[in-house]
């Protein structure tokens, strides 16, 4: 006979329903982005303490090497990888769940390309106005989505068939932006970078306005987020419950464009982050957006920090575009998701 309390049984993650896998999911996700950030700020040519960091921070001697570092390199850059990560991954998520369509993201079906062009537009024109480039990136992304939502409102348009349009607009709307860097050579400083998207450039003050635009888009997919769900099941399903399908699509694309300009507007065109996230949480707690939606916001957050840390430390004292190491990630990711649905799943 045992004395004692009974111990409480530790619940396998195979043994858990799909709510509590979301919540677990979640907890992780945050706690990752959490110790991603800190990461982030430490790490680097020059190592900062913890306790050196807090110190900066709060400090305000602006004299000191470690208030440079922190305040003038690491914190800008790692808040812009926090906030593009969290944004592509759920403008990805949202996409997929909008077209129904798990090869959407971002980058491959134009969204970010249109928004780069509109930047590039912006600056050759209005280079003063500053302000004006996450609204741009935004409308620049909004048109690319809107003519990916209006073909997959086309009847006989095959899924597989969306995606090669996607990529047939973005090479098209980069030769306008080539043709924008050719006539206008001062339109964007560093275009090379911001082409293969990079993170080295960000300051504090490029990331005023497009974090205005980013907190709007997250707090509009929170909102949305199961209506994502109804929205998965198909038209003819939403109606039956009742769903303005043309309606609430709308809104969700516009989410997807806020928060997919926002982050090109000083992050460059980042790819594969909206299609790599969304995949990986997907896998771990199934297809339910309540869960799916914050948990890839901050696995987002978590992974383009890291690999922004990972493109800085590689080849120190030289750094490479953290655009760079997320195509090599996301180029095999994508060709094996077309690998695992080549018996016509997509159709």
């Amino acid at each position: 006979m045992q004395n004692g309390p009974t111990a409480t049984p530790i619940l396998p993650i195979c043994c858990m329903n799909n709510r509590q896998k979301g919540r677990l999911a979640l907890f992780c996700t945050i706690f990752l982005t959490v110790v991603a950030i800190l990461l982030g700020i430490c790490l680097g040519s020059t190592q900062v303490s913890p306790s050196s960091f807090l110190q900066a921070l709060f400090s305000g001697d602006v004299t000191s090497s470690a208030y440079r570092i922190v305040i003038h390199s690491r914190l800008p850059r790692v808040l812009g990888a926090l906030l593009a990560g969290s944004a592509l991954a759920v403008s990805g998520a949202i996409l997929q769940a909008v077209l129904q369509n798990p090869l959407a993201s971002p980058n491959i079906i134009g969204v970010n390309t249109g928004a780069g062009l509109a930047v590039l537009l912006c600056s050759a024109f209005f280079p003063a106005l500053d302000y004006l480039l996450p609204l741009s990136a935004f409308l620049g992304a909004l048109f690319s989505a809107m003519v990916i939502f209006v073909l997959a409102m086309g009847n006989g348009v095959s899924k597989i068939t969306l995606v090669l349009t996607g990529i047939a607009m973005s090479s098209i709307l980069g030769a306008g932006m080539n043709c924008i860097m050719i006539l206008y050579p001062d339109a964007y400083i560093g275009a090379s970078t911001f082409l293969v998207g990079g993170l080295s450039a960000v300051t504090l003050k490029s990331l005023r306005f497009a974090t205005l635009y980013i907190i709007v888009g997250l707090v509009l997919a929170m909102f949305l987020r199961r209506d994502m769900n109804i929205v998965s099941l198909g038209s003819q399903s939403a109606q039956s419950l009742g769903m303005n399908v043309t309606l609430v699509r709308f809104l969700l694309i516009l989410t997807a464009a806020i928060l997919a300009g926002a982050a090109v507007s000083f992050a460059g065109l980042l790819g594969f982050v909206g299609l790599i996230v969304p995949h990986a949480i997907r896998f771990l707690i199934g297809n339910d957006n309540s869960f799916l939606v914050p948990a890839s916001s901050f696995g987002g957050a978590a992974f383009v920090i890291l690999c922004d840390l990972i493109s800085r430390l590689a080849f120190a004292p030289y750094e490479i575009p953290v655009g760079i190491l997320l195509s090599l990630l996301g180029g095999p990711f994508f060709i094996y998701l077309i690998i695992r649905n080549r018996s016509g799943h997509y159709d």
